[in-house]
Order: structure tokens, then C-alpha cells, then sequence
């Protein structure tokens, strides 16, 4: 399997995605920052910014505190030994696996006919069991590979509109899961934290820190719950429509305390710019859309630590609803920290 049939890391459907976006962020980034050797990366996401930072940069710092998300950075950019003719020979075994003589598991029991097919819900819970159970012989590496691996391969065909709040009620016709190996690197310079942004942000420096976090109601722990529980793999009771875990990894930014979060971030970083996304749902129809932080106090905060200039783009908000937000655009906040 050459690296040019493998998956890069943004191919997959992930609520307020950047990657139509990421050129122009980083380019605007480039033409207002002087003499910037790191970069951060602190609400990481699909870490399509990271990937564009780490040919850029001396040093990256990638965060995110979904379970999954870190899994993916470590198996994309993380360091360690990997034995690629192995990881081959695994997808291909994976592969021939005829689904009608597997036995029914954890994972069919409770998203077959609902999130995927039953026969290919058995097949995605036998080869997770798999995983695990070859821990010891498998690389860190070369595990968060597979586990990468399968969410991105199951992402292209799972019956839902881009997350895991809900699945698509009709029958499912079945799919087909055909593997594919990510497309991993090792990356020397690129550090992988899974933390609380805002702890995160007293510990470390960087001449960037690149911005993006949640700004409504909906929960990122709660909309992909399930490569939450596929990478855990702890096997908790499942309940709800959506066969949801109870909830963990909740974030202020999805609250009414989003501007105290944001304010405090803001406030401890050791860093010459700051670069903010923003996207302008403030005055959507839907109430789950909407900022739970304003253009104004963004602009606020960020005032106090230096001059602040706003750069703005228009593009098609990735919406998996039924929200029309008009004249939709991103806005992309450079703060120029002052020396102090």
C-alpha cells in the first residue's frame, strides 16, 4: 500500500472543520507574525492548522481533550517504532474478514442497525477486540496507527450526517468497511498533549497560539462519543437514542462561562501572537448554534493584552442541521501581544 493510497489526517467530517479554510488562516497568520519559531495549537480539533504549522514551524504543540482526537495526533505526527510492513499485513487481515461468521459483540449490540449496519458493526467491534488484544505485540505507535486507521475508515460510511448525535432513520443499506492505512509521519518537533486548554495554557510558551474553540452549546465529547468509546474501549452501559456513555469531557466553552474561560486563557499566555477563529452563528436561528461568546467580548479580551487587528473570509459553514446561517463568515482575530 504506497503512502500515496493512504489517508491524511483531513479526511473526515468533523463539525466546524477548517480545512477549506486553513490556507487562508495560515497565510494571514504568516503576513502579520515576525520571527515566530512555535506554534500552538491549543483546541486542536482535526489538527488540519497543526498539519499546515508543522511545515512551518520549529516547534508545534498539538492539543485536544477528546480521547480520540489524541489518538489520531499520536498516530498521524507522534514519534515511536513502527513496523509499516506489519500494520499492511493487519488491514489486510482485517479486510477478508467475512462479517456473517464473526460473532455478535460489544459494539454490534449497540450500533448495529443504528450507526452502521449490523453485519459491519460486528466487523468494527471483532477488529477493535483484535486491536486490543494485540497490545503487547503493537508499538504505541504502531497501535494509535490502527485505531486512527479504523475511525477514519468507518467515518467514510457510518449513517449519520458528519457526527454521532444522532443516526439517520431509515434502513441502512449495508457498506462495505474496507480499511485503509492512515497516512502517518514521525514528527520530532511536534509535542501531543491531552489537556484542559485553560491548565494547559500556564504550563507551556509559544511564540503562536493558534485558537479555535467551541463557541456553542454542543458538546464535541458528546457529538463523537463513539470514537470516544472505541478508543477507550471500557465498555460502559450505553443509553439514549444515540447509545451515548455518560457524559465526561465537558467544556466550559459550551456554556453560559465561556467568556470567564476565554477571558482566562487569554490572560496566561506566555506568547508574542495570539490568532483566533471565529465564526458568526452568533445570531443563528438555532439556539444550539448560537456563540455563547460575542464578537464584542472576544474583541475585548483580546484588547487587553495587545493591538488587535480582525481579517475576514467568506465560506460555507459545514452545518449538519437545518440552520440557514445568511451571508455566513469566518473571522480571524491577530493579536499582536504587548512586551511586558
Amino acid at each position: 500500500m504506497g503512502n500515496s493510497q493512504r489517508t491524511t489526517i483531513g479526511k473526515r467530517r468533523y463539525i466546524g472543520c477548517k480545512a477549506k479554510l486553513a490556507d487562508w488562516i495560515m497565510q494571514t497568520i504568516d503576513a502579520e507574525t515576525n520571527n515566530a519559531n512555535s506554534f500552538c495549537d491549543i483546541f486542536a480539533g482535526t489538527a488540519i492548522i497543526s498539519d499546515i504549522a508543522i511545515k512551518r514551524y520549529n516547534k508545534v504543540i498539538i492539543n485536544d481533550f477528546l480521547y480520540s482526537n489524541n489518538i489520531i495526533y499520536k498516530a498521524f505526527y507522534g514519534v515511536g517504532s513502527v513496523d509499516d510492513a506489519k500494520l499492511v499485513s493487519y488491514i489486510d487481515t482485517f479486510n477478508q474478514l467475512n462479517s456473517e461468521k464473526l460473532p455478535d459483540n460489544y459494539f454490534s449490540d449497540n450500533y448495529g442497525n443504528k450507526f452502521f449496519d449490523y453485519q459491519t458493526a460486528k466487523k468494527i467491534g471483532y477488529i477493535r477486540d483484535e486491536i486490543e488484544s494485540q497490545k503487547e505485540s503493537l508499538s504505541e505507535k504502531e497501535y494509535c496507527v490502527l485505531l486512527a486507521s479504523l475511525i477514519y475508515s468507518i467515518d467514510k460510511i457510518a449513517n449519520t450526517l458528519g457526527h454521532y448525535e444522532a443516526y439517520i432513520k431509515k434502513e441502512i443499506k449495508p457498506q462495505v468497511l474496507n480499511l485503509n492505512l492512515i497516512n502517518y509521519q514521525i514528527i520530532e518537533k511536534a509535542d501531543i498533549y491531552r489537556e484542559d486548554s485553560n491548565k494547559l495554557a500556564n504550563e507551556i510558551v509559544a511564540d503562536i497560539f493558534y485558537i479555535d474553540p467551541p463557541y456553542n452549546s454542543r458538546q464535541y465529547s458528546r457529538f463523537y462519543h463513539l470514537y470516544e468509546n472505541l478508543v477507550k474501549w471500557n465498555k460502559p452501559i450505553l443509553s439514549g437514542a444515540a447509545m451515548k456513555p455518560a457524559k465526561e469531557n465537558m467544556s466550559e466553552y459550551c456554556s453560559s462561562r465561556a467568556p470567564k474561560a476565554f477571558d482566562d486563557l487569554i490572560t496566561h499566555l506566555n506568547t508574542k501572537y495570539i490568532a483566533v477563529s471565529y465564526n458568526n452563528t452568533y445570531h443563528s436561528k438555532s439556539s444550539s448554534s448560537r456563540n455563547k461568546i460575542t464578537l464584542e467580548e472576544i474583541t475585548e479580551i483580546l484588547s487587553k493584552r495587545g493591538e488587535t487587528k480582525v481579517f475576514e473570509h467568506s465560506h460555507q459553514y459545514f452545518n449538519a442541521g437545518k440552520t440557514n446561517f445568511d451571508n455566513h463568515k469566518e473571522l480571524l482575530f491577530i493579536t499582536k501581544v504587548d512586551e511586558e
